[in-house]
């Protein structure tokens, strides 16, 4: 099985920290991100890793070419231009072409099944599943009674996109996990939808949320997921009780 890291980011909410390093390598009990990442998808059968880089590249590229993980992990260079999540796929596709993988941001700890989760995805023929629970976020995604994606609302300032639906009584609202599946559909779609846009840098839930209607884009809520954001301070001093309790 394969995956993606997403590591370009330049972690503006971890300074000072990301003033000299990448946010990827920020250390949990002495344990840089990225590694317990790994880890977690080689302990779940995953074998095939990309990683893209951006914001201090070399000190990434260095730290993996320091160890030996016993799986093939290739580098997708963004040291051009920073991509965002959508874009950063798109020029990945070369490296991931083919069978569906899983996407997981580098700053994300969780007890989530990352194997069952693929094998969701293939027995359900979808084009992009994600990776959702019912947490407590300021941002959900809304979904239809089967799970398919309906659009996004910010509850801070009660935005939808698209548009509030038409049949609101209908749809849950979930919290997404920053992890999903995308298949090969997904994946062509995702190209093309950044050649019609002319954009090369673009956030995936745009892309979510244009082709919605064209693609299976669904869900797979997990009742027991818990999952901690490190990318900020206040969220990074709890991840060591975290690690110790969930992982």
């Amino acid at each position: 099985m394969r995956a993606m890291i997403l590591a370009a980011g330049l972690g503006t909410r971890l300074k000072p920290w990301t003033l000299e390093h990448p946010k990827a390598l920020v250390p949990v009990d002495g344990i840089p991100m990225l590694e317990r990442v790994i880890l977690k998808l080689k302990s779940q059968g995953f074998d095939e890793i990309v990683v893209n880089v951006h914001h201090f590249a070399g000190q990434i590229t260095d730290f993996l070419d320091s160890k030996d993980f016993g799986i093939k992990i290739s580098i997708s260079d963004e040291r051009g231009g920073l991509l965002d999540t959508g874009g950063g796929l798109v020029h990945a596709r070369h490296l991931l072409e083919g069978e569906p993988f899983l996407v997981h941001n580098v700053d994300i700890l969780s007890n989530a099944d990352l194997s069952a989760l693929m094998h969701f995805h293939e027995s359900e023929g979808n084009d992009v599943t994600l990776l959702t629970s019912d947490r407590k976020s300021s941002r959900k995604l809304l979904f239809d009674e089967d799970g398919s994606l309906k659009g996004w609302h910010n509850l801070a300032d009660d935005e939808y996109r698209p548009a509030v639906p038409v049949d609101s009584d209908n749809v849950t609202e979930e919290a997404f996990s920053g992890i999903y599946i995308i298949g090969k559909r997904g994946m062509e779609e995702l190209g093309a939808y950044g050649c019609e846009t002319g954009r090369d840098s673009f956030p995936v839930m745009d892309f979510f949320l244009a082709c919605m209607k064209k693609i299976k884009i669904r869900r797979k809520c997990s009742a027991d997921l818990r999952l901690l954001d490190i990318g900020k301070p206040e969220t990074l001093v709890l991840a060591s009780q975290f690690t110790a309790d969930d992982l």
